[in-house]
């Protein structure tokens, strides 16, 4: 029998997958428990429409994505630390302070979208990259100053 699985199953498919399985593996447990639906016409135009409206949000938040990659390359992130002899910083730049001032800016920014090895913690000018969209990513500088 030839099934649709609706949501994912380790080692077994994943959604959006038709598989051919045994009858009584697909009525007794992947149909009975959710996993999967009965390939009929019906059920693939339904696969058909969920993909293509998938599809289109995906590409809509990526142009989004990318009209947001232009404005913060112009941006720059101003951060004033202490300093010690040496021009030494104390303390450091974090992802949440980058978010905080993104988003005083107005952006909506999640932590996780920073890509950020290690805190910021020498004076000048560093460049951090944001994880937009899976096929977008940005730069913005951060501007260390005393």
């Amino acid at each position: 029998m030839e099934v649709i699985f609706i949501k994912d199953l380790k080692n077994q498919g994943k959604k959006g997958q038709i598989k051919n399985v045994k009858d009584g593996y697909a009525e007794n447990f992947l149909i009975k428990n959710g996993y999967a639906v009965k390939k009929t016409k019906e059920n693939l135009s339904k696969l058909n429409h969920e993909q293509a409206k998938k599809a289109k949000e995906d590409a809509d938040n990526k142009k989004k994505a990318e009209e947001m990659k232009e404005r913060l390359a112009k941006e720059t992130l101003e951060f004033t630390v202490k300093t010690g002899a040496g021009d030494k910083v104390f303390g450091s730049i974090s992802v949440k302070q980058i978010k905080e001032e993104l988003q005083k800016k107005g952006y909506s920014i999640e932590k996780s979208m920073i890509d950020l090895d290690n805190a910021i913690s020498t004076l000048g000018f560093h460049n951090v990259k944001l994880n937009l969209h899976s096929d977008v990513v940005a730069t913005i500088k951060v501007h260390v100053i005393k």
